[in-house]
């Protein structure tokens, strides 16, 4: 594991014990954060990217913006972009299921075309031998998420999720749901980071109106997250993302 992968797992690890002790529900989506940065981190070291140094400087810089967030919340509830105020805020009584969907919400769709455009320079957009393989690397990052899907379930339910029998049923056919929709999020991510390295062109304002529309098309997608039903099979059929116009 790289040097600077190693220091983003430990600096998660010194955020993650707090929230243990104040049993804080944000707990969840930073544990599953927490193992898939891990995975993220072996997957680097066997040669799974094409190119991973750039593989690495992406994942600390997007997992950069979620952790920021988390210390604002912790100093002051009101301070953080919306879509994680929603997240922070949710009734603590939620499955912790629920809890790492509107974590994903907001880390998905606000923070990783941010992330990208951060880490893509509009030279590199305009390269398509580098954009190309910019995109097939951030296309395998699917394939460490898919590979965690089960045990993440299992970690959920050991921390306290709970499973009705209609839930043990349709375990098989969520793992798939699941699968199906971080494929389909992280598709709009990229046509979100076009957008956005098209505003940035524009300048300063145009950048910053086009952020604002895309804090607000995520934190509209809590309603339909929060919704009662299953939520993952409707996610697979009715999309996780959000698009920019």
């Amino acid at each position: 594991m790289g040097r600077s992968v190693a220091a983003l797992v430990a600096r998660m690890g010194h955020l993650l014990a707090p929230l243990e002790v104040d049993r804080d529900p944000a707990r969840f989506f930073l544990g599953v954060y927490l193992r898939t940065t891990v995975a993220v981190g072996a997957a680097i070291d066997a040669g799974g990217f094409e190119d991973p140094a750039w593989v690495e400087e992406w994942d600390v810089d997007f997992a950069g913006l979620y952790l920021d967030a988390l210390t604002a919340h912790r100093r002051d509830p009101a301070s953080p972009p919306r879509p994680w105020r929603l997240a922070f805020g949710a009734r603590p009584d939620l499955p912790p299921e629920a809890h790492v969907l509107l974590g994903m919400n907001a880390h998905i769709n606000f923070d990783l075309p941010q992330s990208l455009v951060r880490v893509i320079p509009p030279a590199d957009f305009d390269d398509p031998a580098t954009l190309d393989r910019r995109r097939r690397d951030h296309e395998r990052i699917d394939r460490v998420l898919a590979s965690r899907v089960a045990a993440e379930d299992g970690e959920l339910h050991r921390a306290g999720g709970r499973r009705t029998r209609l839930d043990r049923v349709l375990a098989p056919v969520n793992r798939t749901a699941s699968q199906m929709f971080l494929r389909e999020s992280r598709r709009k991510v990229w046509a979100n980071a076009a957008q956005l390295d098209a505003a940035r062109r524009r300048g300063s304002e145009a950048y910053a109106r086009r952020v604002a529309d895309l804090e607000a098309a995520s934190a509209a997608r809590v309603d339909d997250l929060l919704r009662p039903g299953p939520v993952l099979v409707r996610l697979a059929a009715h999309g996780f993302g959000v698009a920019l116009r």
